[in-house]
């Protein structure tokens, strides 16, 4: 059965400034602001944290929506800095799933539910407005990261020095690359070349190319990456993974702007603007000794940082949406997912150590499964079970959690996570949070036959 229809998400919310009656940013300078990510049609609000502020349906600092008290919550100053504190609404106040009755430190990236609303802390953008709806719809967010990297974008495309692109794995370092080669203005092509998966031995051939005869096997002559890029761009991804002893060929390359094939005689000048990409850090690498100084120089002109997405937390949900209504249309399925408090709140607490594949991946199960109605919490530990744990514990948080996991689950429970991992004990260990032995005494105490497949 088909998901509910609703009206499909924008891939970036309207600014703030389009919505009549929200508040924005001020010029003044301020240390953190709060940005509505859940429910939808509350995405764009911003609310300045200053101390004693008042947050509900009131004014200056106001929350229109019915989950919503008249006083919900305050922020004060305290011993850590900003602290929120719930003043006995109707619904609760918790930050990072951690109950506000007593006063909670305040951190960025802090995720704050007041009823049904949710919201994450984060340093406030005051970089003005952004007209460029390319490079929003090929880089979306609105955290003050993710606009920071647009403004270092768009001043690197047009320069035809080297691009170092650094970030976790999945967090779209590709999209920054092509986003980077679209505005260069660079008449070739953009060829990527994943540096982990080049042998050593064929190093120069792939990148250089070689002359007929010159090895064993080179049956024709072959023009190699570089040339075939003229004109455009060279993507180097992984280029932390090039063996030390074949960073000196590439080094060469990138200071003479020539290429010899292998088993050739003179070079050839080529124009190509090289991007390269890590999810090492190079600096470390360099101080090690297994990166070379003088290559990492010659790389990073300019060196763009890409975060993981716990650290633009207020994106996560805008990227759920994006990925949702591309699969749904590579699919020809108008339908959308729809997600209860309980699941947004699931998804904005988990670290995401996949990043952006990971959310992918959790899209692609929740939208096969063809859930009836809001997918909650449960849905979402039911498919991927690794992210059962998803609470992101605040250090200095002592209270309790709003809800804490059965210890001994039914049988029904254990089957059940059994069969959506497909038997996997590594992952329902994941889930339950307890050593695989303890899954296999409970999968014998339930009788449950692992020989059988799952269902």
């Amino acid at each position: 059965m088909a998901l509910p229809k609703v009206k499909t998400e924008p891939s970036l919310p309207p600014p703030p400034s389009t919505r009549p009656g929200y508040r924005v940013a001020s010029r003044r300078r301020v240390q953190w602001t709060l940005y509505v990510v859940y429910p939808r049609e509350l995405v764009g609000l911003e609310l300045e944290l200053e101390p004693e502020l008042i947050l509900g349906r009131i004014a200056p600092a106001f929350v229109p929506h019915e989950t919503i008290s008249r006083q919900h919550a305050v922020i004060r100053t305290g011993a850590q800095g900003l602290e929120l504190q719930d003043l006995g609404s109707r619904n609760g106040t918790a930050v990072d799933g951690v109950a506000a009755t007593s006063p909670l430190p305040l951190r960025s990236q802090a995720l704050v539910r007041m009823g049904d609303v949710l919201a994450v802390v984060d340093e406030p953008f005051l970089g003005g407005h952004e007209d460029d709806k390319a490079l929003l719809e090929a880089l979306p967010g609105q955290t003050a990261v993710i606009a920071r990297l647009r403004q270092q974008v768009a001043r690197a495309g047009p320069d035809r020095a080297p691009v170092l692109i650094c970030g976790e794995t999945g967090t779209g370092k590709e999209r920054v690359a092509a986003e980077v080669h679209r505005r260069s203005g660079r008449t070739g092509p953009l060829i990527a070349v994943n540096c982990a998966a080049l042998a050593p031995q064929l190093f120069e051939s792939e990148l250089f190319g070689h002359e007929r005869g010159a090895f064993t096997g080179a049956h024709s002559a072959r023009e190699g990456l570089f040339r075939a890029a003229q004109s455009g761009s060279l993507f180097l991804d992984e280029i932390g993974e090039l063996p030390l002893e074949l960073q000196p060929k590439l080094l060469r390359t990138l200071q003479e702007g020539q290429v010899r094939p292998v088993g050739g005689t003179s070079s050839c000048d080529v124009d190509v603007r090289v991007i390269a990409a890590t999810n090492r850090d190079l600096r470390a690498c360099v101080e090690a000794g297994s990166f070379r100084r003088d290559l990492y120089a010659r790389l990073a002109w300019w060196e763009l940082e890409l975060p993981a997405l716990r650290e633009r937390r207020a994106d996560i949900l805008l990227w759920t949406y994006r990925f949702c209504v591309a699969w749904l249309k590579e699919r020809s399925r108008d339908d959308e997912l729809v997600f209860a408090p309980d699941g947004a709140e699931a998804l904005l607490l988990y670290d995401w150590s996949d990043n952006l594949r990971g959310v992918q991946r959790l899209v692609h199960r929740l939208a096969s499964s063809q859930i009836q109605g809001p997918i909650t919490r449960g849905h979402i530990e039911h498919l991927l079970p690794e992210l059962s744990p998803a609470v992101r514990v605040t250090p200095a948080a002592e209270s309790p959690p709003l809800a804490e996991r059965p210890p001994r689950p039914s049988r029904d429970e254990v089957l059940a996570i059994y069969e959506a991992t497909g038997g996997n004990v590594r992952a329902m260990a994941r889930h339950f949070g307890k050593d695989r032995r303890q899954i296999y005494r409970w999968l014998k105490e339930h009788d449950i036959d692992r020989s059988a497949p799952p269902r």
